[in-house]
């Protein structure tokens, strides 16, 4: 088994501490072991909480995060103190999903990627963005453009 130690991590196996707000500072990543295989990595997160810009009333969501690793990967517990910090952070649903995907493209930078949000019911409407991303000018950027058309 890999020993973490010498990657330089300082969310996993320390305390954990909640940001009061958006912080994608927390976001750590680690080499991905594998680069000479294309696989999927799939987060889901069912406790997602954010408060309405406008009326500061909580929203609620399933994020769900897939994508496939290039040279780094985020490690999964400073996604989920990340994923955490926009519990007190006010945003619409769509940006949220989009916000959370810029950001772990600009962290890893991998091949592809796509974030979902699942948000409960308010007012009696749901509402599920989607949001995509493949590397330009490689078969992922392909890859988005087809599972952004056979989006349901």
């Amino acid at each position: 088994m890999a020993n973490r130690e010498n990657e330089g991590l300082q969310a996993l196996g320390k305390k954990v501490v909640y940001k009061d707000n958006y912080a994608p500072e927390v976001l750590e990543t680690f080499e991905n072991r594998h680069q000479g295989n294309d696989y999927w990595v799939r987060f889901n997160c069912p406790e997602f909480t954010t408060l309405c810009p406008i009326t500061g009333q909580p929203d609620f969501a399933e994020i769900r995060i897939s994508y496939i690793p290039d040279v780094k990967m985020v490690e999964s517990k400073s996604l989920k103190l990340y994923l955490y910090s926009f519990r007190n952070h006010g945003d619409f649903h769509e940006d949220c999903v989009n916000v959370i995907m810029k950001d772990l493209i600009k962290l890893m930078d991998p091949k592809y990627i796509e974030v979902t949000g699942f948000f409960t019911p308010r007012g009696g409407i749901s509402i599920y963005p989607y949001a995509n991303y493949g590397r330009p000018g490689t078969k992922w950027e392909d890859l988005a453009v087809k599972r952004f058309e056979a989006h349901e």
